[in-house]
């Protein structure tokens, strides 16, 4: 799973007909539009009483979209309790543990495409997140 921005749903229909569209960690072509979350939530005491509206391709029930990526959502940060945030030094870090630098741990942070192509070249493991997170010093 990897995440891409498209300047509309015609721009993305249009670079997947042309076969522009491809995973950017393994390559393969063979790519599908899944539900989005379009914003991380207000605190409790800040939520509108009208819930944002949730993007999602035809036929899929918002309501189940919602629940499934509200799932997502707390499968996620289940497994990133244990994980430290290391932000855009995620590369470095990563490169660190895996030639014996610095203790292993796990870890998260942010990486270029080309920079994950490039760890995973030298034989470190690394996955996207299913869904964006928020740096620690950006929450309110």
């Amino acid at each position: 799973m990897f995440e891409a921005w498209f300047g509309s749903s015609d721009d993305y229909e249009g670079q997947l007909a042309r076969g522009l569209v491809s995973c950017p960690l393994c390559g393969s072509a063979n790519v599908i539009k899944a539900a989005m979350a379009p914003a991380v939530p207000a605190k409790s005491s800040q939520r509108s009483e009208t819930p944002a509206a949730l993007p999602v391709s035809t036929g899929v029930n918002p309501a189940q979209a919602r629940v499934m990526i509200e799932k997502l959502a707390q499968a996620q940060a289940e497994m990133l309790k244990g994980s430290a945030w290391v932000g855009r030094d995620f590369a470095r870090t990563a490169r660190a543990m895996h030639y014996g630098e610095k203790d292993a741990a796990p870890i998260h942070g942010e990486v270029a495409i080309e920079e994950a192509r490039s760890l995973i070249e030298e034989g470190i493991e690394v996955a996207p997140l299913p869904l964006p997170v928020v740096p620690p010093e950006a929450q309110n």
